[in-house]
């Protein structure tokens, strides 16, 4: 396993990384060094096309066929590519698994994998990717672009496709494009590190400015509570009633009054949680039968997401208690909780981490290390015995129709991504 813990970032934010780049190794001295150049009108070609095709979770398999395509266009081996069974496992009926590709070395060194997911979330659904100016938008103002993940995608297979048309030398590697992250990370959860050759060094692109390293996230919990009410008629009998809704105001009520929702800080420790949707009620003149939520705890230390937890449970079932009709009965409550991802966090001196930083300083940039308080497929990694730093390639104002991708970001990443995989 990696060498991964727990332990809480005391306020969520960076944790920054001073490293000087090398002197003569800057961005616009690139090509002078002994590093290859990036095919930057490439993979501006890829990311143009792979924008275009629809790809939310469960339907990444368009998507996933025309990687391949590039992939063999560019002399890829038919035998080289492989798709596991992960989509048979998820709650989101999918079409396709994760898409495998796996290289043999040119040269002597541990296994390297660079990866990203192919899936968008639905307001993408429609995207048609224009150049504007230094970015890259959406034509239609009522989609968003999907460069959540597309960019990290086309960056990984624009590496891929230089490496085999320009037969530059590398160590062994593995290109991982992965399924249903944007709907539970379920890509990463279900693939096996013997499917990817068992990578010692791993690089996830995905996110902001390239000059982010991830290399921790929280851990997220996820619940669903049902309560069952009684109902009665509320004008001529509501006493007779237990409202399902009253139990559950009254329980997100006592975790507001005494500070287990929202953001969670106690003992010094740190965490949120939120209960984020609520489904009860047929009619004003009923007493509501039953209620549903769903609600979630995060948090870096896994002790403490677990008081999270435990106080949610116990102020649903408190509150049950409370609510009673006339002659004494009360309602009930059930609760469902799941984890959805573990909280990690990797060395300062994990090689993947190492190598991270090194890459982008040699372009002239200066690297900081980041802990994220949302999940990413590196929380699976890491749990699969893969750890996995996350990188950065120039998506902004995710999940929205606003989202656009940033050129001169995104072309960094494709430096930093083919630096990495020529180790």
């Amino acid at each position: 396993m990696p060498r991964v813990s727990s332990r809480s970032s005391k306020s969520g934010a960076s944790s920054k990384a001073s490293v000087r780049p090398a002197a003569g190794r800057s961005q616009r001295a690139e090509g002078t060094t002994s590093a290859p150049t990036a095919d930057l009108a490439t993979a501006r070609r890829i990311v143009l096309d792979l924008l275009g095709i629809p790809g939310v979770s469960g339907d990444e398999k368009a998507v996933a066929e025309r990687i391949v395509k590039w992939l063999r266009e560019a002399g890829c081996p038919a035998a080289a590519i492989s798709f596991d069974s992960a989509h048979t496992k998820t709650p989101v009926k999918g079409n396709v698994g994760n898409l495998i590709v796996q290289l043999p070395g040119t040269l002597p060194g541990p296994r390297r994998l660079l990866m990203a997911h192919m899936d968008t979330v639905p307001v993408c659904l429609g995207a048609r990717p224009v150049v504007k100016g230094k970015v890259i938008a959406s034509a239609d103002p009522k989609t968003g672009l999907g460069g959540d993940d597309r960019a990290g995608v086309s960056v990984v297979l624009a590496t891929a496709v230089q490496l085999l048309k320009s037969k530059l030398p590398h160590p062994p590697l593995t290109l991982l494009f992965a399924i249903q992250e944007e709907v539970g990370l379920y890509g990463a959860r279900f693939v096996k590190a013997a499917d990817l050759g068992r990578p010692k060094l791993a690089f996830n692109f995905d996110g902001g400015a390239v000059e982010k390293i991830t290399v921790g996230a929280t851990g997220g919990y996820r619940m669903d509570i049902a309560i069952g009410g009684i109902p009665s008629h509320a004008g001529v009998a509501p006493e007779k009633g237990v409202s399902a809704i009253a139990i559950a105001s009254l329980a997100i009520a006592s975790r507001v009054k005494e500070g287990w929702h929202g953001l969670v800080e106690k003992d010094g420790k740190r965490g949120t949680s939120n209960v984020g949707v609520i489904h009860a009620g047929a009619a004003t003149n009923v007493v509501a039968e039953s209620a549903t939520l769903r609600a979630e705890a995060r948090g870096h230390d896994t002790a403490f997401r677990g008081r999270i937890v435990k106080a949610i449970e116990k102020a649903f079932a408190d509150a049950a208690k409370q609510v009673k009709s006339a002659d004494g009965r009360t309602g009930t409550v059930k609760v469902d909780g799941r984890l959805d991802y573990e909280a990690f966090r990797l060395a300062d001196d994990e090689p993947c981490v190492v190598a991270a930083r090194e890459a982008v300083a040699a372009i002239g940039l200066s690297p900081r290390l980041d802990i994220s308080n949302g999940g990413l497929d590196a929380n699976w990694m890491a749990a699969n015995g893969v750890p996995t730093v996350t990188l950065g390639c120039g998506q902004t104002d995710i999940h929205t129709t606003d989202e656009t991708l940033e050129i001169a970001a995104f072309e960094n990443a494709c430096r930093v991504a083919l630096r990495l995989a020529t180790g």
